[in-house]
Formats: structure tokens, C-alpha cells, sequence
């Protein structure tokens, strides 16, 4: 059998949440041996999710948090008190023998915890450290802690988002904690291919507000160029496309509650054929120039046409043209009722030991030879003490049992 990409790599991981969870979520569905480490007094301190909804039945607890459960799938878990000499003596052990730390505590928790970086690389001097706060541990913001919408509203992605007279508007809860476990994903990874080329070990410091930043991309070109900002009188400020400039072009009502249609008209030809489909005849309309002076009128017209439709049904039609368009779908349409979503084996079930089996999210790629693989939960608090401190670090049972009864572990 072909050994998992990452088979070779093992992480001490204090990431808790989905900004850091989810990075070393990646690493561990491709083999990562990634071994959380949590504290065994002050519960949910170190990872609300742990206890926290959704739930799937009526249990509640700590080992019953299902989005902690989704963003640990694969991982081990310890508990260490690092209140303790014991505890710091331990966690420095485990150091000794990972490739990578990993923690998205707000700036200067590990360093006051006794392991940061110069500690660290004490320890193991090809150690690669990766840090992802909210801002970084550099500049005047590195004291400030951060929440999903916050990070969004100051990075600058939610004053994109928004509707016509209307306040700005948020990008998802938990969008910018994918978007920085995506970024701290690759820092990981980056970190440890100098590391094997090089010998040589790093801090790597992580702003998660700065990850989203990245992603103003023309708005920061428009700016910067022509000195106008994105949201400005007399410019719109919807679904509607300015680089380039699309008309028809956003998210219109279909007939049902709550139903919607996603269009795209990319060019002169696309419209042709939406208006002949809609029976739209506005000279107006004909060319780019005019679709964009009367979108208001435009939109109304199209709106018109896709109100009184089936939303994929409608979406089929025009792509039957080769006119792109969706119909937007629901949770229900994709994870449940979407066949490519079950070709693809994005939503694994996995055992978890006090919940039973329960769906996850998958991983959004596919390797030909070591392709991840999602099949335990997340770890119950110090469900791996005996493999990792027993059989990793070489403690007897005896002493397992002393170091909880001292609270320890």
C-alpha cells in the first residue's frame, strides 16, 4: 500500500477553532501524524468549538462540539497542564520529536506560556514554528484579538459586499477562518520543504487579517491607480461585475421561497441570446454601453423573465445557449441532492468515540497515488495520552496514572 503524502511529518498542534484547526486539518487527512495538545482543567479555554453547537442529538458536553469535531477529523489529542514543570517538561519532549508547532493563539500566548520561538529552537533547533494571530506579532495592532467579522470588516473585504444605499455587508462568519487555515496551511508546508532542503528551522509569523486583504485584488488596482475607491456616488454597488464590466450581470429572484438565479453575461453574443430566450426588445440593450447606463432598467427586465422560473430549470436553459448561469443553490441542493458532490466523496462519515459516525466536510482535491483519507473523528479530551506519552515519549502506565491523579494530564 502507498504510504500518504505526509505520512513522514508530525505536528505538536495547539490550533483550536477553523483558522488554525483547519490547516493542520489538511495536514492530517494527507498523513500528518498531528497530535493536539489541550488543556485537561480549564476546558474550552484553548478551542470553544469543543462543547459547543451544532450537536446531533441531544448530548452536550465537550466531546459533542460538532464543529470541533469537524476541524480535528484525523488528528491525536493529549492533555498537558503547562501550569505545571511536569506539564512544560512533557510538551518539551514532544517538541523534541515534531517537525513543526503550529498555534493560532493571539500574539505572545506561547512566548508567556515559556515555548516561544527562542525556546522553541532551543529545543530543536530545525524546529518550524508557525504562528497565525489576527495580526501578526509585529506593528502597532499585534495586541488586538480578533473574531471572524472583525477580521473581515478590518482587512477591507466587508466593504465590497453590500447593496445599493444599503450598509456593507459581512462575507460569512467563518469565511476568513477557512481563507487563514488555507494560508497557514501552505506556510506549514513551505516551512517544512526549506526545512528538509535546507536543514535550517523558522519562525513563521502569520497576520490573518492581512491573508484577507489578499483578496481585494482590483479594488486595492483601482485604487491605487485611479485614486477612486470601490464604493463611490453614482456607482452601484451590488452583484454587479466592473472588471471587467458584465451586464446583465448578478444574483436574480426565481419562483419559490427563497430561490435565486446566478447570470453571468459576458459579451454582446451572451446578450443576444438572453434576449432572444426572455423575448427582452430594447434597443438600449443592444450593446455594453447601453446595458450599463439603464442596468436598473435591465435588470428588471431579466428579473421579469426569471421570476416566474424554476430556478435550475432556468439555469439549464441558458446554459443550453451557452449563457453561464446557475441556480443558487442551498445546502440541501449541494451536500445532499448534488451527484457530482457524491462522485467527488466530499462528505466522508467518520467514527467519532462518543458521537458514532458523522459526516464531515471532505478535502477539495484529489491525489492520484496518496490521496487524503477522513475516517476517525476528532479526538475525545486525552483520548491518545497512553499512545502518544506512553508510546511516543515512552512513559510507563504507573506514570500515567500518577500524572493524572497530580493533574498533569
Amino acid at each position: 500500500m502507498t504510504s500518504k503524502a505526509l505520512s513522514h511529518i508530525r505536528i505538536c498542534d495547539f490550533t483550536g477553532q477553523l483558522a488554525g484547526a483547519g490547516a493542520t486539518r489538511w495536514l492530517a487527512a494527507f498523513g500528518a501524524e498531528v497530535i493536539r495538545i489541550e488543556d485537561p482543567v480549564r476546558l474550552g479555554r484553548w478551542d470553544v468549538l469543543r462543547g459547543t453547537s451544532p450537536f446531533v442529538d441531544e448530548r452536550r458536553g465537550h466531546e459533542f462540539g460538532g464543529g470541533f469535531n469537524n476541524h480535528n477529523v484525523e488528528k491525536l489529542g493529549v492533555t498537558l497542564n503547562l501550569r505545571t514543570d511536569r506539564g512544560k517538561e512533557l510538551l518539551a519532549e514532544l517538541v523534541a520529536v515534531s517537525d513543526a508547532v503550529t498555534e493560532n493563539f493571539a500574539a505572545g500566548v506561547l512566548d508567556r506560556l515559556g515555548f516561544g520561538y527562542d525556546r522553541l529552537a532551543e529545543i530543536r533547533p530545525d524546529i518550524v514554528y508557525v504562528s497565525n494571530c489576527g495580526f501578526g506579532h509585529a506593528g502597532p495592532y499585534r495586541k488586538y484579538k480578533t473574531w471572524g467579522p472583525i477580521v473581515q470588516a478590518c482587512c477591507g473585504l466587508t466593504f465590497t459586499s453590500g447593496l445599493p444605499d444599503m450598509p456593507s455587508a459581512g462575507w460569512g462568519y467563518s469565511y476568513m477562518d477557512h481563507h487563514g487555515g488555507n494560508f497557514m496551511a501552505m506556510a506549514i508546508m513551505a516551512g517544512l520543504i526549506h526545512r528538509n532542503r535546507t536543514g535550517e528551522g523558522q519562525w513563521i509569523d502569520m497576520s490573518c487579517t492581512d491573508a484577507g486583504a489578499t483578496l481585494l485584488g482590483p479594488a486595492v488596482l483601482d485604487y491605487t491607480v485611479n485614486g477612486r475607491p470601490l464604493r463611490r456616488p453614482g456607482m452601484p454597488f451590488s452583484n454587479r461585475n466592473q472588471f471587467p464590466a458584465m451586464a446583465p450581470h448578478g444574483i436574480y429572484e426565481a419562483d419559490g421561497h427563497d430561490a435565486w438565479l446566478a447570470l453571468a453575461c459576458r459579451d454582446d453574443r451572451d446578450w443576444q441570446a438572453v434576449a432572444e430566450m426572455m423575448g427582452i426588445d430594447d434597443r438600449r440593450f443592444d450593446d455594453l454601453a447601453g446595458r450599463l447606463a439603464h442596468e436598473d432598467d435591465l435588470d428588471d427586465a431579466v428579473r421579469s423573465w426569471t421570476a416566474t422560473r424554476d430556478r435550475f430549470e432556468a439555469a439549464a436553459a441558458l446554459q443550453a445557449v451557452g449563457v453561464p448561469a446557475e441556480g443558487v443553490a442551498k445546502p440541501v441542493d449541494r451536500i445532499d441532492n448534488d451527484p457530482d458532490t457524491a462522485a467527488w466523496g466530499l462528505w466522508p462519515e467518520v467514527d467519532h468515540g462518543a458521537m458514532g459516525r458523522v459526516r464531515v466536510d471532505g478535502i477539495p482535491v484529489h491525489f492520484s497515488d496518496t490521496d487524503w483519507s477522513l475516517e476517525q473523528g476528532a479526538p475525545l479530551l486525552g483520548e491518545h495520552n497512553q499512545r502518544v506519552l506512553g508510546g511516543l515519549l515512552g512513559l510507563s502506565e504507573a506514570e500515567l496514572a500518577d500524572l493524572s491523579d497530580q493533574g498533569v494530564i
